[in-house]
Protein backbone atom coordinates (compact mmCIF):
# COMPACT_ATOMS: atom_id res chain seq x y z
CA UNK A 1 0.00 0.00 0.00
CA UNK A 2 1.77 2.67 -1.26
CA UNK A 3 0.66 6.56 0.22
CA UNK A 4 3.20 8.92 -1.65
CA UNK A 5 2.50 9.70 -5.09
CA UNK A 6 6.09 8.91 -6.46
CA UNK A 7 4.94 11.30 -9.92
CA UNK A 8 4.33 14.22 -8.10
CA UNK A 9 8.25 14.52 -7.06
CA UNK A 10 11.10 15.34 -9.19
CA UNK A 11 13.10 12.29 -8.90
CA UNK A 12 16.61 12.30 -10.78
CA UNK A 13 19.04 8.70 -11.03
CA UNK A 14 21.07 8.10 -8.55
CA UNK A 15 19.01 10.31 -5.74
CA UNK A 16 19.59 9.00 -1.94
CA UNK A 17 15.84 8.42 -0.49
CA UNK A 18 15.35 8.08 3.27
CA UNK A 19 12.38 6.27 4.24
CA UNK A 20 12.12 6.95 7.73
CA UNK A 21 9.71 4.95 10.01
CA UNK A 22 9.84 2.55 7.56
CA UNK A 23 7.97 -0.46 8.84
CA UNK A 24 7.96 -3.15 6.84
CA UNK A 25 9.99 -1.44 3.81
CA UNK A 26 6.98 -0.36 1.35
CA UNK A 27 8.21 2.87 0.39
CA UNK A 28 11.75 1.98 0.91
CA UNK A 29 10.72 -0.75 -2.03
CA UNK A 30 8.67 1.70 -4.02
CA UNK A 31 12.29 3.66 -3.94
CA UNK A 32 14.91 1.19 -4.82
CA UNK A 33 12.45 0.38 -7.76
CA UNK A 34 13.49 4.31 -9.22
CA UNK A 35 15.83 4.76 -11.51
CA UNK A 36 19.70 3.97 -9.99
CA UNK A 37 18.09 4.76 -6.38
CA UNK A 38 19.78 4.73 -3.47
CA UNK A 39 16.39 3.85 -1.06
CA UNK A 40 17.00 3.80 3.01
CA UNK A 41 14.47 3.15 4.99
CA UNK A 42 14.81 3.37 9.02
CA UNK A 43 12.75 2.22 11.61
CA UNK A 44 12.88 2.06 15.64
CA UNK A 45 11.61 -1.45 15.41
CA UNK A 46 14.23 -4.12 14.88
CA UNK A 47 11.78 -6.11 13.63
CA UNK A 48 10.08 -3.88 11.32
CA UNK A 49 13.79 -3.54 9.92
CA UNK A 50 13.98 -7.39 9.34
CA UNK A 51 10.69 -7.36 7.48
CA UNK A 52 11.85 -4.67 5.04
CA UNK A 53 15.29 -6.66 4.86
CA UNK A 54 13.14 -9.45 3.11
CA UNK A 55 10.79 -7.47 1.52
CA UNK A 56 13.89 -5.71 -0.44
CA UNK A 57 15.90 -9.09 -0.66
CA UNK A 58 12.87 -10.49 -2.28
CA UNK A 59 12.73 -7.66 -5.08
CA UNK A 60 16.87 -7.85 -5.52
CA UNK A 61 15.60 -11.70 -6.55
CA UNK A 62 13.06 -11.06 -8.72
CA UNK A 63 14.90 -8.15 -10.46
CA UNK A 64 12.32 -5.63 -9.50
CA UNK A 65 14.40 -2.87 -9.08
CA UNK A 66 16.20 0.43 -11.10
CA UNK A 67 19.70 -0.61 -10.46
CA UNK A 68 20.29 1.51 -7.40
CA UNK A 69 21.20 0.27 -4.09
CA UNK A 70 19.56 -0.09 -0.53
CA UNK A 71 20.47 0.03 2.63
CA UNK A 72 18.42 -0.19 6.10
CA UNK A 73 19.37 1.11 9.91
CA UNK A 74 17.48 1.00 13.00
CA UNK A 75 16.89 4.68 13.96
CA UNK A 76 15.30 7.59 16.27
CA UNK A 77 13.65 9.63 14.46
CA UNK A 78 14.33 12.36 16.91
CA UNK A 79 17.42 11.81 16.88
CA UNK A 80 18.64 10.47 13.34
CA UNK A 81 22.57 8.60 12.78
CA UNK A 82 22.63 10.55 9.06
CA UNK A 83 25.26 14.14 8.76
CA UNK A 84 22.78 17.10 8.44
CA UNK A 85 21.47 17.28 4.24
CA UNK A 86 22.46 13.63 3.56
CA UNK A 87 20.04 12.89 1.50
CA UNK A 88 17.87 14.38 -1.83
CA UNK A 89 14.30 12.97 -0.81
CA UNK A 90 13.02 12.38 2.98
CA UNK A 91 10.12 10.47 3.26
CA UNK A 92 8.05 10.27 6.70
CA UNK A 93 4.52 8.39 6.00
CA UNK A 94 2.06 7.48 9.13
CA UNK A 95 4.81 8.16 11.81
CA UNK A 96 4.72 11.49 13.62
CA UNK A 97 1.59 10.22 14.94
CA UNK A 98 3.03 8.23 17.24
CA UNK A 99 5.45 10.18 17.85
CA UNK A 100 5.44 12.38 21.48
CA UNK A 101 8.21 14.77 20.78
CA UNK A 102 7.33 15.45 17.15
CA UNK A 103 8.66 18.80 17.37
CA UNK A 104 12.00 16.80 17.64
CA UNK A 105 10.81 14.67 14.78
CA UNK A 106 9.96 17.51 12.65
CA UNK A 107 13.30 19.38 12.84
CA UNK A 108 15.75 16.15 12.33
CA UNK A 109 13.93 14.82 8.80
CA UNK A 110 14.38 18.33 7.75
CA UNK A 111 18.07 18.71 8.82
CA UNK A 112 19.06 15.62 6.69
CA UNK A 113 16.91 17.20 3.85
CA UNK A 114 19.25 18.48 1.07
CA UNK A 115 18.39 22.28 0.78
CA UNK A 116 16.08 23.31 -2.33
CA UNK A 117 15.32 19.15 -2.34
CA UNK A 118 11.63 17.60 -1.47
CA UNK A 119 9.96 16.41 1.87
CA UNK A 120 6.87 13.91 2.01
CA UNK A 121 5.11 13.79 5.09
CA UNK A 122 1.60 11.42 5.35
CA UNK A 123 -0.51 11.10 9.04
CA UNK A 124 -3.76 9.95 9.50
CA UNK A 125 -6.36 12.80 8.33
CA UNK A 126 -8.81 14.39 11.15
CA UNK A 127 -12.07 13.24 10.19
CA UNK A 128 -11.61 9.74 9.26
CA UNK A 129 -9.02 9.20 12.18
CA UNK A 130 -11.31 11.07 15.05
CA UNK A 131 -14.10 8.76 13.98
CA UNK A 132 -11.88 6.28 14.91
CA UNK A 133 -10.90 7.54 18.19
CA UNK A 134 -15.02 8.31 19.16
CA UNK A 135 -15.92 4.70 18.34
CA UNK A 136 -13.12 2.92 20.17
CA UNK A 137 -11.44 4.07 23.60
CA UNK A 138 -8.99 1.48 22.53
CA UNK A 139 -7.83 2.45 19.20
CA UNK A 140 -5.18 4.97 19.67
CA UNK A 141 -3.06 2.08 21.73
CA UNK A 142 -3.72 -0.13 19.31
CA UNK A 143 -1.22 0.65 15.83
CA UNK A 144 1.61 0.92 17.92
CA UNK A 145 -0.34 3.88 19.60
CA UNK A 146 -1.66 7.24 18.11
CA UNK A 147 -0.61 9.33 20.41
CA UNK A 148 -2.64 12.67 18.79
CA UNK A 149 -4.88 13.58 15.34
CA UNK A 150 -3.64 16.09 13.30
CA UNK A 151 -5.30 18.88 11.21
CA UNK A 152 -3.85 19.92 8.05
CA UNK A 153 -3.10 23.79 8.68
CA UNK A 154 -1.88 23.43 12.31
CA UNK A 155 0.76 20.79 10.62
CA UNK A 156 1.53 22.52 7.69
CA UNK A 157 2.51 25.73 9.60
CA UNK A 158 4.85 23.81 12.18
CA UNK A 159 6.71 21.98 9.80
CA UNK A 160 7.41 25.13 7.78
CA UNK A 161 9.00 26.70 10.94
CA UNK A 162 11.63 24.53 10.63
CA UNK A 163 12.69 25.88 7.20
CA UNK A 164 10.20 23.79 4.38
CA UNK A 165 7.51 25.03 2.53
CA UNK A 166 4.03 23.54 1.33
CA UNK A 167 3.24 23.32 -2.20
CA UNK A 168 0.57 20.34 -2.49
CA UNK A 169 -1.43 18.28 -0.68
CA UNK A 170 -3.79 14.99 -1.58
CA UNK A 171 -5.33 12.28 0.23
CA UNK A 172 -5.17 8.37 0.05
CA UNK A 173 -6.52 5.24 1.24
CA UNK A 174 -10.46 6.04 0.97
CA UNK A 175 -11.61 2.32 0.97
CA UNK A 176 -9.37 1.98 4.45
CA UNK A 177 -10.72 4.28 6.09
CA UNK A 178 -14.24 1.80 6.51
CA UNK A 179 -12.35 -1.24 7.51
CA UNK A 180 -10.87 0.60 10.81
CA UNK A 181 -14.01 2.09 11.34
CA UNK A 182 -15.65 -1.12 11.24
CA UNK A 183 -12.34 -2.88 13.53
CA UNK A 184 -12.94 -0.19 15.88
CA UNK A 185 -16.55 -1.05 16.49
CA UNK A 186 -15.70 -4.69 17.28
CA UNK A 187 -12.90 -4.02 19.14
CA UNK A 188 -9.26 -2.53 17.01
CA UNK A 189 -7.47 -5.67 18.51
CA UNK A 190 -10.12 -8.50 17.67
CA UNK A 191 -8.74 -11.29 14.99
CA UNK A 192 -12.19 -13.45 15.04
CA UNK A 193 -14.77 -11.20 13.48
CA UNK A 194 -15.97 -12.22 9.81
CA UNK A 195 -16.84 -9.04 8.58
CA UNK A 196 -13.20 -7.08 9.50
CA UNK A 197 -11.83 -10.12 8.11
CA UNK A 198 -13.73 -10.19 4.64
CA UNK A 199 -12.97 -6.73 4.33
CA UNK A 200 -9.18 -6.97 5.06
CA UNK A 201 -9.22 -10.03 2.11
CA UNK A 202 -10.63 -7.60 0.29
CA UNK A 203 -8.29 -5.00 0.97
CA UNK A 204 -5.42 -7.07 0.56
CA UNK A 205 -6.89 -8.53 -2.81
CA UNK A 206 -7.70 -4.94 -4.20
CA UNK A 207 -3.52 -3.57 -3.08
CA UNK A 208 -2.56 -7.00 -4.75
CA UNK A 209 -4.33 -6.96 -7.69
CA UNK A 210 -5.20 -3.14 -8.40
CA UNK A 211 -8.28 -3.83 -10.58
CA UNK A 212 -9.04 -0.39 -12.75
CA UNK A 213 -12.27 -0.32 -11.16
CA UNK A 214 -11.41 0.04 -7.39
CA UNK A 215 -8.85 2.25 -8.51
CA UNK A 216 -11.49 4.57 -10.46
CA UNK A 217 -13.80 4.32 -6.71
CA UNK A 218 -10.50 4.66 -4.56
CA UNK A 219 -9.86 8.00 -7.01
CA UNK A 220 -13.59 9.37 -6.40
CA UNK A 221 -13.73 8.67 -2.99
CA UNK A 222 -10.16 9.91 -1.71
CA UNK A 223 -11.01 13.75 -1.25
CA UNK A 224 -14.40 13.16 1.15
CA UNK A 225 -13.16 9.56 3.00
CA UNK A 226 -9.33 9.70 2.29
CA UNK A 227 -7.90 7.88 5.64
CA UNK A 228 -3.97 9.55 5.05
CA UNK A 229 -3.37 13.09 4.84
CA UNK A 230 -0.16 13.00 2.42
CA UNK A 231 1.51 16.60 2.31
CA UNK A 232 4.78 17.99 0.03
CA UNK A 233 7.38 20.40 1.09
CA UNK A 234 10.77 21.54 -0.53
CA UNK A 235 13.18 22.68 2.05
CA UNK A 236 14.17 26.24 1.53
CA UNK A 237 17.34 26.44 -0.12
CA UNK A 238 18.66 29.53 2.00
Amino acid sequence: MITVDFKRLDIRPGFKILDIGCGSGRHTAAAYGLDQAFAVGADYSYQDVIEARERLRFHDHLGVHGGGRWALSTADICSLPFKTAAFDLVICAEVLEHIPTDGKAMAEIIRVLKPGHQLVVSVPRFFPEKICWLLSNDYFNANQGHVRIYQKTPLVTRLEKYGVRHWSTHFAHSLHAPYWWLKCLVGPTRADNRCVNLYKRFLTWDIMAKPRQTRWLEHILNPLLGKSLVLYFVKSKI
